[in-house]
């Protein structure tokens, strides 16, 4: 699948297959998440990457909207640290980069994914930090849920001509 293939056809997946994600698989993902571009390349993400079935179906008791991770084999957290930014406040941005490389990733290599979001609700950031023993210097932004899909979700055309603008508003 082509770029422009697995851009346009990703689509949030809730249901997944029980099968596991192998490790040569999981640092593709990893690897694609830290090719996103970041602030003066600052590359102050970190990521947890969760497999232990206890610790996922604890995730979906702190996240309001995890509740199928306790049928999902694999959820990468991707958190910014704090104390690693060189340019203050761009950590979210660098992050949610990276977290839709993993996204994009993940598509073409044929898995579903979900995009759930941490920052900037207070419980779940806590709740998280606390299930995972994450300092409070490095926030989670987003917590994505990776698997193969056993849902089938087809292309939508979401360009809209009317929220474009040329040149001036």
């Amino acid at each position: 699948m082509d770029a422009l293939e697995a851009i346009l056809t990703r689509r949030s997946i809730r249901k997944y297959k029980n099968d596991p994600v192998d490790e040569v698989t999981i640092r593709m993902l990893l690897a694609a998440a830290m090719s996103a571009p970041s602030a003066r390349n600052q590359q102050c993400w970190r990521f947890v990457v969760v497999t232990d079935r206890p610790t996922l179906e604890a995730l979906a008791t702190v996240h309001p909207y995890a509740k199928t991770l306790k049928e999902e084999p694999l959820a990468v957290l991707v958190c910014g640290d704090l104390d690693a930014e060189q340019t203050p406040d761009f950590w979210v941005q660098d992050c949610a980069a990276a977290t839709q490389n993993l996204l994009v990733a993940a598509n073409a290599l044929g898995l579903g994914t979900v995009w759930l979001g941490c920052h900037p609700r207070a419980d779940r950031v806590r709740g998280i930090q606390e299930l995972l023993g994450i300092p409070k210097t490095v926030v989670p932004l987003s917590l994505v849920a990776v698997g193969r899909s056993d849902e089938v979700k087809g292309t939508e055309d979401r360009y809209d001509e009317k929220k474009v603008h040329y040149d001036r508003w």
